[in-house]
This record gives structure tokens, C-alpha cells and sequence, in this order.
């Protein structure tokens, strides 16, 4: 006889984990006891040598579906002789970091239970078990206990309480188990607070509102999303006026997987990425016969972000709607997600016409995830829900608390304690009060759950970031890591390289440590430092920010660059998108420099070709004009610009003339991401190193597929589970520190 103390940490918390390990050492007679602690789980367990050997097997290779061990701790002790196995009572300690499981959508067992009219949860809204529901949302700290979310309130009914104590239940502990005698209940309200109905009443009078052209807000799992029928074109405007967001694409939710075939042109893989239990928004390809959806949707570009539903309100409305419907996150422009009826009255009272609300608190916000998949891979271009907190073992001998706060734009945060690194949900682009106020509360949301204190504090280079500045008022270590670099350094923490390699980093924006804004660079580099050996030509980035929206004045500087060596060059036409008076304060702005900054960002570049192409002149979401010329790319259409190096620097400007001459949109987008893929080769076939890419340009899934397909070296990186833009760049961060 033999007894062994297992200390377990991962994802095994919340996720079924202790009656799983019941199970097994029941079936295997074992005798001893398992509990969660603030670190995890905890075992202790006696019995024959086989019986032990089966239950190790077993431990390591039949998981809860929501499980994940990271780290198992093994000891022999002395045989002790326990009566029984059993699960005691969580403990706690000073020290916390058991991982915190993302929200996860239904699952199948309560998918069949909520159609299922013989059972007592049927068409229940709230219904969940171990395997599906609510986790981050409701959380407010560890160990993952009912105590400690915000289903404290609910008295379990007999029923309930029934499964939540049988360790052989699928709800044996489950935290958020309830039912419509004991659990959250649904209002139906007008947007001036008015209440309508209750409960599946409410449900049923939602789906009318939906039919009859209102929009409606739906509190989900995270926040409140903005609704309207996805086929109603004049209710699509109409959300697109008060939302003040004339072109940015919706996500639309559909009711299956068949009903998204009838509208995209969708992969093996998309369906499976899809329909998986973290039910992202995945980027498809549009099927361009379909009529079910309005233009309005998604103008200008070939691609769709749809999603399924994902909590039993969201099935229930899905069933009864029978069309697909706009779910869109509810919040202002470069806000977070709206979580409560009161600042949704506050914020949008002028969008909304009616919501559906229940009363069990949102902890922690948490908005959609997204992604697409290239080939094989994913791009993950928002970790949220589903993802989020997202973790990885990480050994090293540091034992402070360290914090990375990120960029400014697709702002994460992430964290390293002890041997773990922990990425935050996305927080956003932090260019309003309250998504700087958002980011302070996330922190404090992180602080709270592991008792994390920084002792070091690891932020951005430029000088302007809410969180570079906050950073420096912060009294604590300070470590700076430059932007482009930390985009490369995520990358390379994913896939765990610690060699020299060569990454290209293109994106939109990132402060240079010669004073510059970078965004298309060629780094050669390790863990520990960088070079920067080949970059865009720079240009004038005139009147500053203001060039990002407005990319008639990227495309006028551009000119200014190109007249300097060709003033026979017949540029009146672009010239004549300003009037006089601007056209002479933008020049003068390029003769004196004033109010002006080079740049050499790839992001930009796009935007000027969008402009020469005459495809806009202007861009009102991030990556448009990217999106545009993508939607345009030929594949029949082998031609491309020539880009070529002189020394380190990309030459690239004398193409302005020639798309002058090309006139033709399709035919100037493809040789344009042609000429990019190619002068990418130039460079990298110079070097015998292994490649790593990393930047919201190669979102781009037109130039990132070309580049692997065309890549004669099978060494090519990108990353897949963290993201690949700017959301990926707190870890960047975090792992060149450690």
C-alpha cells in the first residue's frame, strides 16, 4: 500500500475537476481526499501500486473538457489509512494564483436539457453545468466558490442543491447551477425603464420587437449587445446613424452552422472554429449570391464575422426569430462594453429602443473574441470571451510580481507570478475616459483574484501612451520595451524561441527609439535585444494623428516626397482633394516640419494606395482601407510593383506614378500586396534564420497565406493564440524582461 500528495495547478477550478478526480479514485479504490486551495487543487491518495498507477493514467489523460494541467507537483508520504475518498472544503492561503477559467458557451448536455420538455430546466434561460456557463464574468475572487460570484444572492432550490451536492452530478459544484424557482430572472424593459415582461414572456415580446424594426439591446455574458435584424437594410441604417459608425462591419449571430453556410463560403476549419465551445466571431469569406443578410452589414469588403449563440437566452431568441440578427457590442466609440442597464440608459438612450436585462451582476466585462483562419492556423485578433484569462507556465527563477501594461491601441494587460504569465480580457483602444478607467478596473480585477502587487511595472516606449504615462506615476521598477519588438517577442514567447531570429513587424503605428513612428520593420533579433536591419522608406505624417483618420494627407505627403525627384509627375488630381488654403498650411507643415513626424508604417502605406487607387479618401475605423484593398485582390493578376532596398530602407515611393497610370482599383490592390510579398522574400532570403511575423498588417489573410504558401523555408511563425496585433504586445513585453 502506497499514498501519494498530488499539489495540481492549471485550470482546475470551477471546471469539474474534483468530481472528476472522485470518479477516477472511486472506480480505482482509492482512499484519501481532494480539495481546491487558492494555488489549485490538492490531493491526497492511498492504495495498491496498480490501483495508483491506473488513477495517474487516468488523472493525465481523461480531463474535464474545460480542464488544463500545467503543473504537478508528487510526493511519497508515509500510509496513513483513510476510510473513504472524499472532497473536503476549499481552503485558503495568503498566496493565490489557481487559474481563472474563461466564460464558455452552453454546452451540448444543456442544449438537449433546455429542448427537452420532460426536464425541469426546459427553455430555462440561465441553464449550465461543470462544462459550460458563466466563469470570469461572475467571479470576484478565489478559490472559485459561490460564495465569491455574483450567484451569492441565490438561494439553491432543493433540486438544485440536490446535484450541486452529488459528486457524480454533471453540477457538482457548479457555481452559477440554478433553475426558474431559484435562479436570475429576465426583464424585458423600454429603454426608459418601463417594465414589459418577465421571463420567457420576455423572451417571446424581445423576438417581436426584433420582427416589428426596433433596436434592442441583450445582456449577454459579458456585456450588452446592440440588436436588430440582420436582413432589414433600413433598420441596419438606422443603427448605423445612431451609432454614429457608417462603415465598420457587424458581427451577425446565426441560429447554426447551416444557416451561415446559405450566406459565407465556409471551410472545414471555419465550421469547426465556429461551432467549437468558445464560439468566437470568425471572419469567413461572404457568399456574394446570398440575399438573407442586408449589403449594409458589411460594406465595401468580402469578408463576415459571424458568430453562433452561445448562452441559452441567446438559443432561445435564435429559435424563435428564425433570421439572423446584428449583435454588436454595446458601447460609444472607443468605450468598453456596456454591462449594466443604467449606463446603458446613459450612453445609449438615443440608440437603443428597448433591452433585455436580468439581475445577476457582470463582474468582469469581457467582449467577443475574433479571429480567422489561415490554412491550418488561426489569427486571433481579439482574445476575449471564450480565451480570456488566458495563461501559460512559464519557469523562471523570478519571484517578483511583475506587471506589463501594453500598448495604447487593442490594449491588454498581462502579469507574471509565480511561473505563470496571465493575459487579461481585451480592454481596448484607450483613447476615452472610461476605457482608461476600464483599464484601471481590469488591473484591479487581476490584483484582487491573485493578490498580485507589481513590483515592477514593464510599459512602452512612446512618450503619449495613457499607459506609458501612468506607468511612470506608478512607485515601482520601471522597464521600457520597444513596440515593434515586443510584437515580435509575443510571438516568439508562443512558440518558445530563445535563438536569433529575423521578425517583421508591419502594423499601423508604434513609437521608434530614434523618436520615429515605425510599423515596417525587419528585426533581427533574440530574447534579449535587437536590430533594426531593413524598414520602409519614412514619410510625413502631416498634422500627426490626425493622418490616421484623414489619409488624404498621408497621400499628399507622399506626393510631396515624389515631386521632390520628379517635379514632372501630374498629381493635380489628388492635389485638388484640398482647397487652397489647406493645400498651402500642409505644405508649409512639410517645409518646416511643423506638427509633423516621419513615419514608417506599412498600415499608412495602405492607406495611401487606397487613396491614389480612388478606392477612399478618408477612413472611420481602424484597418479599413487594409480591409478595402484585400476585398480587391486578384489572384489571376501575377503583376506587381517593384519595391527595392537601398542600404537598410525600403524604396517604394516612385509606385505613386505608376498607380497613376493603372487607374484600375483591382489591378493597383493586387500588384500593391504582390510588390509587399515580394520585397518580404528579398529580405528574408538573406537570411539563414528561422522567420517570425507578428503586426495588425498581416491580418491581411491575402498576404499572410502568400507568404506561407510561397515560403520555401517551413520555419515561418505567426502567432495563433496570442494576438497577432496590438493585443499581443503586453506579453512581448512581459517575456523580454524574464
Amino acid at each position: 500500500m502506497k499514498r501519494y500528495k498530488y499539489k495540481i495547478e492549471g485550470i482546475v477550478q470551477g471546471v469539474g475537476f474534483r468530481p472528476f478526480i472522485y470518479q477516477i479514485a472511486h472506480t480505482n479504490f482509492l482512499k484519501g481526499y481532494v480539495l481546491n486551495n487558492s494555488l489549485g487543487v490538492e490531493i491526497d491518495i492511498e492504495g495498491e501500486s496498480k490501483d495508483l498507477k491506473a488513477f495517474d493514467d487516468a488523472l493525465k489523460s481523461q480531463l474535464p473538457p474545460l480542464g488544463r494541467i500545467d503543473f504537478i507537483d508528487k510526493k511519497e508520504l508515509n500510509f496513513l489509512g483513510y476510510s473513504d475518498f472524499s472532497i473536503k472544503k476549499s481552503n485558503t492561503q495568503t498566496s493565490k494564483h489557481t487559474l481563472i477559467s474563461p466564460d464558455m458557451s452552453i454546452c451540448d448536455d444543456c442544449l438537449r436539457e433546455l429542448d427537452d420538455k420532460t426536464n425541469f430546466r426546459h427553455n430555462y434561460f440561465f441553464i449550465n453545468c461543470t462544462n459550460c456557463g458563466p466563469r470570469y464574468s461572475i467571479i470576484k475572487t478565489v478559490p472559485y466558490d459561490r460564495i465569491n460570484t455574483s450567484m451569492h444572492s441565490f438561494i439553491m432550490c432543493q433540486k438544485c442543491e440536490g446535484e450541486y451536492r452529488n459528486p457524480m452530478d454533471r453540477r457538482y459544484h457548479a457555481q452559477p447551477i440554478s433553475c426558474a424557482d431559484c435562479g436570475p430572472e429576465l426583464f424585458l424593459r423600454s429603454i426608459d425603464g418601463t417594465l414589459l415582461a418577465k421571463n420567457s414572456e420576455a423572451i417571446e415580446k424581445f423576438t417581436s420587437l426584433i420582427k416589428e424594426g426596433n433596436i434592442v439591446a441583450l445582456k449577454g455574458m459579458g456585456g450588452f449587445h446592440l440588436v436588430c435584424d440582420a436582413s432589414n437594410s433600413k433598420m441596419v441604417k438606422l443603427l448605423r446613424t445612431r451609432k454614429k459608425r457608417p462603415t465598420k462591419p457587424f458581427a451577425v449571430m446565426f441560429k447554426n452552422i447551416e444557416e451561415i453556410r446559405k450566406s459565407c463560403e465556409i471551410t472545414k476549419k471555419e465550421s469547426e472554429m465556429v461551432t467549437s465551445q468558445q464560439r468566437p466571431i470568425v471572419l469567413v469569406k461572404k457568399n456574394e449570391k446570398s440575399f438573407l443578410l442586408s449589403d449594409l452589414v458589411a460594406p465595401y469588403i468580402d469578408r463576415l464575422g459571424v458568430f453562433l449563440p452561445y448562452t441559452p437566452v441567446h438559443v432561445l431568441l435564435l429559435k424563435n426569430l428564425k433570421k439572423p440578427i446584428i449583435a454588436t457590442s454595446a458601447n460609444r466609440s472607443a468605450e468598453p462594453i456596456i454591462t449594466d442597464a443604467k449606463e446603458l440608459k446613459k450612453s445609449l438612450g438615443d440608440v437603443v429602443d428597448f433591452y433585455l436585462d436580468y439581475n445577476r451582476e457582470i463582474v468582469n466585462a469581457s467582449d467577443d473574441s475574433v479571429l480567422q483562419m489561415i490554412g491550418r492556423g488561426q489569427v486571433m485578433m481579439r482574445a476575449s470571451r471564450g480565451y480570456t484569462p488566458m495563461s501559460f507556465r512559464y519557469k523562471s527563477s523570478e519571484k517578483r510580481h511583475i506587471l506589463a501594461v501594453g500598448a495604447h491601441q487593442k490594449n491588454t494587460i498581462a502579469l507574471y507570478i509565480d511561473n505563470q504569465i496571465i493575459l487579461s480580457p481585451h480592454i481596448g483602444d484607450l483613447d476615452s475616459v472610461k476605457s482608461c478607467d476600464f483599464f484601471t478596473r481590469t488591473l484591479e480585477t487581476f490584483k484582487r483574484l491573485y493578490n498580485f502587487n507589481p513590483e515592477i511595472i514593464i510599459c512602452d516606449l512612446h512618450p503619449n501612451y495613457f499607459t506609458t504615462s501612468w506607468a511612470k506615476k506608478q512607485k515601482c521598477e520601471q522597464y521600457q520595451v520597444q513596440h515593434h519588438y515586443a510584437h515580435i517577442l509575443s510571438c516568439m514567447f508562443e512558440y518558445k524561441i530563445e535563438k536569433k531570429i529575423l521578425g517583421v513587424a508591419w502594423d499601423g503605428t508604434g513609437y521608434g527609439n530614434d523618436g520615429t513612428i515605425w510599423g515596417g520593420e525587419f528585426l533581427v533579433c533574440d530574447k534579449n535585444s535587437y536590430e533594426r536591419v531593413a524598414y520602409f522608406e519614412p514619410f510625413s505624417l502631416l498634422g500627426g494623428d490626425k493622418s490616421i483618420k484623414d489619409i488624404k494627407r498621408v497621400a499628399v505627403s507622399m506626393i510631396f516626397d515624389v515631386q521632390k525627384n520628379d517635379e514632372a509627375s501630374d498629381f493635380s488630381g489628388f492635389l485638388n482633394l484640398f482647397s487652397k488654403s489647406e493645400l498651402s498650411l500642409l505644405k508649409l507643415m512639410y517645409k518646416k516640419n511643423i506638427n509633423t513626424i516621419k513615419c514608417s508604417s506599412v498600415g499608412r502605406i495602405f492607406d495611401a494606395v487606397a487613396v491614389f487607387s480612388g478606392i477612399c479618401e478618408s477612413v472611420t475605423y481602424d484597418g479599413e482601407s487594409g480591409l478595402i484593398i484585400e476585398s480587391l485582390y486578384d489572384e489571376t493578376i501575377d503583376d506587381k510593383y517593384e519595391f527595392y532596398l537601398e542600404g537598410s530602407v525600403i524604396k517604394y515611393k516612385h509606385i505613386f506614378i505608376q498607380i497613376l497610370e493603372d487607374k484600375n482599383p483591382r489591378l493597383i490592390a493586387s500588384k500593391f500586396i504582390n510588390a509587399l510579398v515580394d520585397i518580404f522574400f528579398k529580405i528574408t532570403n538573406k537570411y539563414d534564420l528561422e522567420i517570425v511575423l507578428a503586426g495588425g498588417v498581416f491580418q491581411n489573410r491575402t498576404i499572410l497565406e502568400k507568404i506561407i504558401k510561397q515560403s520555401k523555408k517551413q520555419n515561418i511563425c505567426f502567432s495563433q493564440k496570442i494576438p497577432i496585433n496590438d493585443g499581443g504586445i503586453s506579453v512581448g513585453q512581459l517575456y523580454n524582461y524574464l
